[in-house]
C-alpha cells in the first residue's frame, strides 16, 4: 500500500499505517494494564493495540466496539493525558503509548474502507425517543437499535451532532467524522428528526401519546454561565459558544461572515481556562485576531483544559495571564481593556489578592466560564424533577438513569454537569443497560397482566 493511501482524515496529524504499526509495537502488553484503569469506559486498550500491531485492524475495531461507540471521535477529543495515556506505565519515562492516535487510526481505517458492512436491524422492541444528538444521545441510540428497539432521535438544531458539531472547532474534530456516525445510525434504522425541540410545545406527554414507550434525555448544557463585572454592558462582550457556533454556521453557508463576533485585527481577551476557552482562543487567531490573551484567576497547574490543548495554544501564540481575577471592563461605550486584580500564592498555597491591577488591552471580551441546562423539561406536560441548578435528577436503582417519570431516562451533561465526551458516553451506556432492563421487565409484567 502506498504512502498516499495510508493517511486518514486529518493528513499528517494522523498515523500512516507504518507509523501505527511501529507505535503499537511499543506497547508492553502489561499483565495489569494501568491504561485501562484511567479509561472511564474501561476500553480493552492493550488488546486492540496488539491487534493493530499484528495488522488485524478489523479485530482491533471489534475489540474497541466492546466498550466504545465513538472511537473516531474519542480518539480526537478525549483528555487522554489525564486518562489512558496519563496512566500508561511508559509515561514514567514521559513516553506513553499514543493511545488516542491508535484508536482513531483503527476507526478511520474502518470508515475509509467500509469494513463494518452495516445493515438495517429488524425492529422488534419498544419505540424509543431520544432527545438530543450529542455524545450521550448517539451512544444510547447505538446500544438500543442494536437490541432491536425502534429509535428516533429528536434534535432542535437543523443538523445532528450537538456539541460535537457546534461546540468543538473543525481543527479539532472534522464534521465529516461526526456525520459518518449519523450515516451509520441511519443505516442501522435510526430515524433522525432535526429542527424539532421537545419541551416547550411538543412535550413528553405528546411523545407518549404518539406511541413512544420510552424516552432518553441527552440535551446537554446550552445556557452559558454569566459573570458580573463593572462595565459589562458593552456589545463587544459575548460567550465563547457564540463564537464557535457562528464560525461553524459560516462554514456551512448558513451565516454571513459579518456576523462572526471576532474580526481581523481584534485584540481578544478570554475569561476562563477550560477546553471551550482554549477552543475560542485558537478560533479567534484563525479569524485574524492580532492578539489573544486568556485571563485566569488561578495558576497554570490548575487549568481545567487538556495539557495538549494548552501546549498547542501556546505554540500558536495565545498569551496567558495567570492569577488575574477579572474585575472591570474599561471603555467609554466600547470595550478598551479588561481590568484584572493580580493575586499571589502564599506558602500554604492560598491565593491572596494583592490589590494591584492589570489592564489587558481588548476590543472583544469572550466569556468561557461554563454552561448549565435549559429548564424546558420542568414545564407542564414534561414535569421532570431537577435540582436547584437545573440538572435532571436520576436514580441508580432499580433502573439506572431513570427520572421521576416512569420510562423516561437521562444522562450526560444534563445530569452530571459538563464533562468530557467519553464520560457522557460512559454514563449513557450504563443508562442504555438500565433502559433495556426496564423494558424487559415491563414486557414480562405486561404478559402476566394479560393472563
Amino acid at each position: 500500500m502506498s504512502e498516499e493511501t495510508t493517511h486518514f482524515v486529518n493528513g499528517d496529524q494522523d498515523y500512516t499505517m507504518e507509523e501505527a504499526f511501529a507505535e503499537a509495537n511499543r506497547c508492553l502488553n502489561c499483565p495489569k494494564p494501568l491504561c485501562r484503569t484511567g479509561c472511564p469506559i474501561e476500553n480493552e486498550i492493550p488488546r486492540f493495540i496488539k491487534a493493530i500491531a499484528a495488522g488485524n485492524i478489523g479485530l482491533a475495531n471489534e475489540i474497541i466496539g466492546e466498550h466504545s461507540n465513538l472511537p473516531s471521535i474519542c480518539g480526537r477529543v478525549c483528555p487522554r493525558e489525564k486518562q489512558c495515556e496519563g496512566h500508561c506505565i511508559l509515561n514514567r519515562a514521559n513516553k506513553p503509548i499514543n493511545i488516542g492516535k491508535l484508536e482513531r487510526f483503527a476507526a478511520d481505517f474502518q470508515n475509509t474502507y467500509n469494513l463494518s458492512k452495516l445493515k438495517p436491524i429488524r425492529k422488534t422492541e419498544a419505540k424509543i425517543a431520544i432527545i438530543g444528538s450529542g455524545p450521550a444521545g448517539i451512544t444510547v441510540a447505538y446500544d438500543l437499535v442494536q437490541r432491536g428497539y425502534d429509535v428516533t432521535i429528536f434534535e432542535r438544531s437543523d443538523e445532528p451532532g450537538g456539541i460535537l458539531v457546534y461546540g468543538i472547532p473543525e481543527f479539532r474534530l472534522s464534521k465529516e467524522i461526526v456525520q459518518k456516525e449519523f450515516e451509520k445510525l441511519r443505516t442501522l434504522g435510526v430515524k433522525i428528526e432535526c429542527g424539532v425541540e421537545i419541551g416547550p410545545e411538543r412535550t413528553l406527554d405528546d411523545l407518549k401519546a404518539e406511541g413512544f414507550e420510552g424516552v432518553f434525555i441527552g440535551t446537554g448544557t446550552h445556557t452559558s454561565s454569566a459573570i458580573s463585572l463593572d462595565g459589562d454592558d458593552k456589545a463587544e462582550i459575548f460567550q465563547a459558544m457564540d463564537l464557535l457556533t457562528a464560525v461553524q454556521m459560516h462554514k456551512e453557508g448558513k451565516l454571513d461572515a459579518s456576523h462572526i463576533p471576532v474580526s481581523k485585527g481584534d485584540r481578544v481577551v478570554i475569561i476562563g481556562a477550560g477546553n471551550v476557552a482554549i477552543d475560542a482562543a485558537r478560533t479567534s487567531l484563525r479569524q485574524g485576531a492580532t492578539s489573544v490573551t486568556m485571563a485566569y484567576r488561578r495558576g497554570e497547574a490548575n487549568m481545567p483544559c487538556n495539557p495538549s490543548e494548552y501546549a498547542e495554544a501556546l505554540e500558536e501564540g495565545v498569551k496567558f495571564e495567570f492569577y488575574n481575577s477579572p474585575k472591570e471592563v474599561l471603555g467609554s461605550g466600547h470595550v478598551e481593556a479588561l481590568r484584572c486584580e493580580i493575586s499571589e500564592v502564599d506558602e500554604e498555597g492560598n491565593i491572596i489578592p494583592t490589590g494591584k491591577m492589570n489592564d489587558i488591552p481588548a476590543d472583544k471580551i469572550i466569556l468561557a466560564i461554563g454552561h448549565k441546562p435549559r429548564r424546558m423539561l420542568r414545564s407542564t406536560g414534561n414535569m421532570i424533577d431537577c435540582n436547584e441548578e437545573g440538572y435532571i435528577i436520576t436514580q441508580d436503582e432499580p433502573y439506572y438513569g431513570m427520572t421521576n417519570r416512569e420510562g423516561v431516562f437521562a444522562a450526560g451533561d444534563v445530569v452530571h454537569k459538563p464533562a468530557t465526551v467519553v464520560l457522557a458516553m460512559a454514563e449513557a451506556k450504563k443508562v442504555a443497560t438500565g433502559m433495556f432492563s426496564y423494558f424487559e421487565n415491563k414486557k414480562i409484567m405486561d404478559e402476566i397482566d394479560k393472563g
